[in-house]
Protein backbone atom coordinates (compact mmCIF):
# COMPACT_ATOMS: atom_id res chain seq x y z
CA UNK A 1 0.00 0.00 0.00
CA UNK A 2 1.59 3.05 -0.91
CA UNK A 3 2.27 6.15 2.00
CA UNK A 4 -0.24 8.97 1.50
CA UNK A 5 1.09 12.33 1.45
CA UNK A 6 -1.02 14.92 3.73
CA UNK A 7 -1.33 18.35 1.97
CA UNK A 8 -0.35 21.19 3.91
CA UNK A 9 -0.57 24.98 2.60
CA UNK A 10 0.82 28.20 4.00
CA UNK A 11 2.67 31.04 2.43
CA UNK A 12 4.82 33.98 3.44
CA UNK A 13 3.16 36.24 0.85
CA UNK A 14 -0.13 37.74 -0.82
CA UNK A 15 0.98 36.95 -4.49
CA UNK A 16 -1.54 35.98 -6.99
CA UNK A 17 -1.39 32.92 -9.01
CA UNK A 18 -0.05 35.33 -11.93
CA UNK A 19 3.05 35.96 -10.38
CA UNK A 20 4.08 32.05 -10.38
CA UNK A 21 5.80 32.34 -13.49
CA UNK A 22 8.02 29.04 -14.56
CA UNK A 23 11.50 29.71 -13.85
CA UNK A 24 13.93 27.27 -14.58
CA UNK A 25 14.51 26.29 -11.53
CA UNK A 26 10.90 25.37 -11.55
CA UNK A 27 11.31 23.45 -14.17
CA UNK A 28 14.44 21.88 -12.65
CA UNK A 29 12.26 21.18 -9.09
CA UNK A 30 9.55 19.63 -10.75
CA UNK A 31 11.84 17.31 -12.86
CA UNK A 32 13.37 16.32 -9.90
CA UNK A 33 10.53 15.93 -7.78
CA UNK A 34 8.67 13.82 -10.36
CA UNK A 35 11.08 11.94 -10.58
CA UNK A 36 12.64 11.35 -6.51
CA UNK A 37 9.47 12.41 -5.19
CA UNK A 38 9.02 14.93 -2.53
CA UNK A 39 11.89 16.71 -1.25
CA UNK A 40 12.32 18.33 2.17
CA UNK A 41 12.34 21.98 2.77
CA UNK A 42 16.65 22.00 4.03
CA UNK A 43 17.15 20.23 0.19
CA UNK A 44 14.92 22.82 -1.52
CA UNK A 45 16.58 25.95 0.19
CA UNK A 46 19.83 24.43 -0.95
CA UNK A 47 18.44 23.83 -4.51
CA UNK A 48 17.29 27.01 -4.64
CA UNK A 49 20.25 29.82 -3.30
CA UNK A 50 23.06 27.67 -4.57
CA UNK A 51 21.89 25.93 -7.94
CA UNK A 52 21.78 29.41 -10.61
CA UNK A 53 25.89 29.57 -9.13
CA UNK A 54 27.21 26.29 -10.53
CA UNK A 55 27.52 28.51 -14.37
CA UNK A 56 29.29 30.94 -12.34
CA UNK A 57 31.68 28.47 -10.86
CA UNK A 58 32.13 26.43 -14.02
CA UNK A 59 33.24 29.38 -15.50
CA UNK A 60 36.12 30.55 -12.56
CA UNK A 61 37.18 26.74 -13.43
CA UNK A 62 37.76 27.32 -16.71
CA UNK A 63 39.85 30.13 -16.79
CA UNK A 64 41.76 28.65 -14.00
CA UNK A 65 42.58 25.53 -15.97
CA UNK A 66 43.21 28.23 -18.90
CA UNK A 67 45.57 30.04 -16.85
CA UNK A 68 47.67 26.87 -16.03
CA UNK A 69 45.75 25.14 -13.16
CA UNK A 70 47.45 26.38 -10.34
CA UNK A 71 47.75 24.65 -6.99
CA UNK A 72 47.35 28.11 -5.16
CA UNK A 73 44.92 30.82 -6.09
CA UNK A 74 42.87 33.57 -4.49
CA UNK A 75 39.25 33.87 -4.74
CA UNK A 76 37.91 36.80 -3.80
CA UNK A 77 34.49 38.42 -3.53
CA UNK A 78 34.22 42.06 -3.23
CA UNK A 79 30.93 43.30 -1.95
CA UNK A 80 28.84 43.25 0.96
CA UNK A 81 27.40 40.07 2.69
CA UNK A 82 28.89 36.97 3.89
CA UNK A 83 30.85 35.30 1.28
CA UNK A 84 27.88 33.38 0.44
CA UNK A 85 28.44 33.65 -3.14
CA UNK A 86 31.88 32.35 -2.87
CA UNK A 87 31.04 29.49 -0.80
CA UNK A 88 28.85 28.35 -3.23
CA UNK A 89 31.32 28.44 -5.88
CA UNK A 90 33.81 26.52 -3.80
CA UNK A 91 30.88 23.62 -3.31
CA UNK A 92 30.68 23.86 -7.39
CA UNK A 93 34.60 22.86 -7.37
CA UNK A 94 33.90 20.26 -4.66
CA UNK A 95 31.67 18.55 -7.23
CA UNK A 96 34.02 18.12 -9.73
CA UNK A 97 36.69 17.02 -8.02
CA UNK A 98 38.20 19.59 -5.60
CA UNK A 99 39.53 19.01 -2.08
CA UNK A 100 37.63 22.11 -1.35
CA UNK A 101 34.71 21.44 0.63
CA UNK A 102 31.37 24.37 2.12
CA UNK A 103 28.99 23.49 4.42
CA UNK A 104 25.02 24.58 3.38
CA UNK A 105 23.02 25.98 6.45
CA UNK A 106 19.55 24.83 5.91
CA UNK A 107 16.61 24.04 8.03
CA UNK A 108 13.95 20.99 8.33
CA UNK A 109 10.08 22.25 9.38
CA UNK A 110 8.44 19.55 11.51
CA UNK A 111 5.14 19.63 12.52
CA UNK A 112 3.17 18.41 15.73
CA UNK A 113 0.41 16.25 14.20
CA UNK A 114 -2.05 13.59 15.60
CA UNK A 115 0.05 10.59 14.65
CA UNK A 116 3.05 12.45 16.08
CA UNK A 117 6.23 14.54 14.73
CA UNK A 118 5.59 14.56 10.79
CA UNK A 119 7.99 16.62 8.38
CA UNK A 120 7.29 18.65 6.04
CA UNK A 121 8.14 18.16 2.33
CA UNK A 122 7.44 19.98 -0.92
CA UNK A 123 5.55 18.32 -3.65
CA UNK A 124 4.28 19.22 -7.60
CA UNK A 125 0.50 20.09 -7.75
CA UNK A 126 -1.35 17.41 -8.67
CA UNK A 127 -3.61 19.99 -9.80
CA UNK A 128 -1.26 22.23 -11.68
CA UNK A 129 2.67 21.00 -12.83
CA UNK A 130 4.29 24.25 -12.62
CA UNK A 131 3.12 25.16 -9.02
CA UNK A 132 4.76 23.88 -5.89
CA UNK A 133 3.05 22.87 -2.51
CA UNK A 134 4.02 21.80 0.82
CA UNK A 135 2.68 18.35 1.84
CA UNK A 136 3.18 15.97 5.10
CA UNK A 137 5.89 13.36 5.41
CA UNK A 138 3.65 10.02 5.47
CA UNK A 139 6.40 8.60 8.11
CA UNK A 140 8.50 9.27 10.36
CA UNK A 141 11.78 10.98 9.15
CA UNK A 142 15.25 11.74 11.08
CA UNK A 143 14.83 15.07 11.17
CA UNK A 144 12.25 14.37 14.55
CA UNK A 145 14.67 13.33 16.73
CA UNK A 146 15.98 16.64 16.74
CA UNK A 147 12.69 17.52 18.46
CA UNK A 148 12.63 17.85 22.58
CA UNK A 149 10.14 15.40 24.50
CA UNK A 150 9.06 18.48 26.12
CA UNK A 151 8.56 20.40 23.27
CA UNK A 152 5.68 22.75 23.30
CA UNK A 153 5.49 23.99 19.91
CA UNK A 154 3.05 22.24 17.07
CA UNK A 155 6.01 23.97 14.55
CA UNK A 156 9.64 23.94 15.27
CA UNK A 157 12.40 24.24 12.56
CA UNK A 158 15.46 22.52 13.09
CA UNK A 159 18.87 22.64 11.36
CA UNK A 160 21.33 19.67 11.84
CA UNK A 161 23.75 21.30 10.43
CA UNK A 162 23.92 24.05 12.46
CA UNK A 163 24.47 22.04 15.61
CA UNK A 164 27.19 20.47 13.90
CA UNK A 165 29.01 23.56 13.44
CA UNK A 166 28.53 24.59 16.98
CA UNK A 167 30.07 21.56 18.31
CA UNK A 168 32.68 22.21 16.26
CA UNK A 169 33.21 25.75 17.66
CA UNK A 170 32.51 24.19 20.94
CA UNK A 171 34.96 21.85 21.25
CA UNK A 172 37.83 23.95 19.37
CA UNK A 173 37.28 26.70 22.35
CA UNK A 174 37.22 23.38 25.07
CA UNK A 175 40.49 22.50 23.96
CA UNK A 176 42.11 25.79 22.73
CA UNK A 177 40.27 29.03 24.11
CA UNK A 178 38.94 31.48 21.97
CA UNK A 179 35.33 32.99 21.46
CA UNK A 180 32.74 33.01 19.10
CA UNK A 181 30.57 35.40 18.44
CA UNK A 182 27.44 34.50 16.34
CA UNK A 183 24.72 37.65 14.80
CA UNK A 184 21.32 36.80 12.96
CA UNK A 185 18.09 36.96 12.93
CA UNK A 186 16.57 34.53 15.58
CA UNK A 187 14.84 33.55 18.71
CA UNK A 188 15.20 31.53 21.72
CA UNK A 189 13.09 28.56 21.20
CA UNK A 190 9.78 30.77 21.54
CA UNK A 191 8.96 31.22 17.14
CA UNK A 192 7.10 28.26 15.30
CA UNK A 193 6.72 29.49 11.39
CA UNK A 194 9.79 31.49 10.26
CA UNK A 195 10.92 30.32 6.97
CA UNK A 196 9.94 32.74 4.25
CA UNK A 197 11.22 34.54 1.47
CA UNK A 198 11.94 38.11 0.04
CA UNK A 199 12.38 39.40 -3.16
CA UNK A 200 13.25 43.15 -3.68
CA UNK A 201 13.24 43.54 -0.03
CA UNK A 202 9.53 42.36 0.43
CA UNK A 203 7.90 39.18 1.59
CA UNK A 204 7.71 36.92 -1.21
CA UNK A 205 5.90 33.31 -1.00
CA UNK A 206 8.75 30.64 -0.74
CA UNK A 207 6.96 27.93 -3.41
CA UNK A 208 6.37 31.06 -6.20
CA UNK A 209 9.05 31.62 -8.59
CA UNK A 210 11.59 29.85 -6.85
CA UNK A 211 15.50 31.03 -7.57
CA UNK A 212 13.57 34.71 -7.95
CA UNK A 213 14.13 35.24 -4.07
CA UNK A 214 16.26 34.86 -1.27
CA UNK A 215 15.12 32.51 1.23
CA UNK A 216 15.61 32.19 5.06
CA UNK A 217 14.51 31.43 8.75
CA UNK A 218 15.87 32.83 12.06
CA UNK A 219 17.91 30.83 14.28
CA UNK A 220 16.70 28.94 17.24
CA UNK A 221 19.71 29.77 19.74
CA UNK A 222 18.15 28.02 22.53
CA UNK A 223 18.57 24.88 19.80
CA UNK A 224 22.25 26.06 19.29
CA UNK A 225 23.11 26.20 23.35
CA UNK A 226 22.07 22.69 23.40
CA UNK A 227 24.24 21.52 20.79
CA UNK A 228 27.35 23.52 22.79
CA UNK A 229 26.87 20.35 25.24
CA UNK A 230 27.78 21.62 28.30
CA UNK A 231 31.70 22.29 26.64
CA UNK A 232 31.45 25.65 26.93
CA UNK A 233 29.80 28.84 28.36
CA UNK A 234 26.40 30.51 26.09
CA UNK A 235 25.74 33.84 26.77
CA UNK A 236 22.35 35.37 24.84
CA UNK A 237 20.82 36.04 22.72
CA UNK A 238 20.44 39.35 23.19
CA UNK A 239 18.69 41.66 20.91
CA UNK A 240 21.20 44.23 18.49
CA UNK A 241 20.07 47.29 20.09
CA UNK A 242 21.11 46.03 23.27
CA UNK A 243 24.10 44.91 22.54
CA UNK A 244 25.53 47.84 20.47
CA UNK A 245 24.24 49.73 23.64
CA UNK A 246 26.51 48.17 25.91
CA UNK A 247 29.18 48.68 23.41
CA UNK A 248 28.88 52.14 23.85
CA UNK A 249 27.29 53.02 20.26
CA UNK A 250 25.70 55.85 21.96
CA UNK A 251 29.04 57.61 22.75
CA UNK A 252 30.92 56.83 19.36
CA UNK A 253 27.85 58.28 17.19
CA UNK A 254 28.42 61.56 19.36
CA UNK A 255 32.05 61.59 19.01
CA UNK A 256 31.48 60.92 15.56
CA UNK A 257 28.55 63.57 14.88
CA UNK A 258 31.42 65.91 17.51
CA UNK A 259 33.86 65.86 14.50
CA UNK A 260 31.90 65.92 11.78
CA UNK A 261 31.05 69.41 10.20
CA UNK A 262 29.74 68.07 6.42
CA UNK A 263 25.73 67.91 6.91
CA UNK A 264 25.89 64.94 4.53
CA UNK A 265 27.80 62.99 6.64
CA UNK A 266 26.01 63.58 10.04
CA UNK A 267 22.86 62.63 8.58
CA UNK A 268 24.21 59.43 7.20
CA UNK A 269 25.60 58.92 10.90
CA UNK A 270 22.01 59.29 12.46
CA UNK A 271 20.44 57.49 9.50
CA UNK A 272 22.63 54.38 10.44
CA UNK A 273 22.86 54.65 14.02
CA UNK A 274 18.45 54.69 13.56
CA UNK A 275 19.06 51.56 11.36
CA UNK A 276 20.71 49.75 13.70
CA UNK A 277 19.24 50.90 16.79
CA UNK A 278 15.09 51.26 16.01
CA UNK A 279 13.16 48.53 17.20
CA UNK A 280 11.14 48.04 14.33
CA UNK A 281 13.88 48.02 11.72
CA UNK A 282 16.75 46.23 13.14
CA UNK A 283 17.21 46.57 16.86
CA UNK A 284 15.21 43.72 18.06
CA UNK A 285 15.61 42.01 14.69
CA UNK A 286 19.09 41.22 14.85
CA UNK A 287 20.26 38.84 18.13
CA UNK A 288 23.93 38.46 19.40
CA UNK A 289 24.88 35.26 20.62
CA UNK A 290 28.31 34.16 22.14
CA UNK A 291 30.47 30.91 23.27
CA UNK A 292 32.95 31.07 25.63
CA UNK A 293 34.84 28.87 27.63
CA UNK A 294 33.55 28.32 31.14
CA UNK A 295 36.67 29.54 32.91
CA UNK A 296 36.15 33.15 31.39
CA UNK A 297 32.58 33.68 33.24
CA UNK A 298 34.17 31.91 36.50
CA UNK A 299 37.45 34.10 37.14
CA UNK A 300 39.75 31.94 35.54
CA UNK A 301 41.41 35.02 33.45
CA UNK A 302 45.01 34.86 34.09
CA UNK A 303 45.45 38.12 33.02
CA UNK A 304 43.81 39.74 36.00
CA UNK A 305 45.38 40.03 39.14
CA UNK A 306 42.49 38.73 40.83
CA UNK A 307 40.03 36.15 40.04
CA UNK A 308 37.13 38.20 39.43
CA UNK A 309 35.92 37.49 36.19
CA UNK A 310 34.97 40.72 33.67
CA UNK A 311 31.96 41.82 31.93
CA UNK A 312 32.03 40.55 28.63
CA UNK A 313 31.21 43.03 26.39
CA UNK A 314 27.83 43.78 25.20
CA UNK A 315 26.26 41.60 27.30
CA UNK A 316 26.45 43.76 30.24
CA UNK A 317 26.23 47.41 30.66
CA UNK A 318 29.28 49.40 29.71
CA UNK A 319 31.02 51.30 32.68
CA UNK A 320 33.57 53.59 32.19
CA UNK A 321 36.03 53.43 34.61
Amino acid sequence: VPFLWKVKYFSSGKESAKSNHVTPMLRHLTYKIKATGPITVAEYMKEVLTNPVKLLGIWYISEWMASGKSSTFQLVELGPGRGTLTGDILRVFSQLGSVLKNCDISVHLVEKTQQGWREVFIDVDPQDSDKLRFVLAPSATPAETFIQPDEKRDHVEVCPDAGVIIQILSKCIEENGGAALIADYGHDGTKTDTFRGFCGHKLHDVLIAPGTADLTADVDFSYLRRMTQGKVASLGPIQQCSFLKNMGIDVRLKVLLDNSSDTTTRKQLIHGYDMLMNPKKMGERFNFFALLPHQRLAGGNTCQSESIPSSVAGFGELIWK
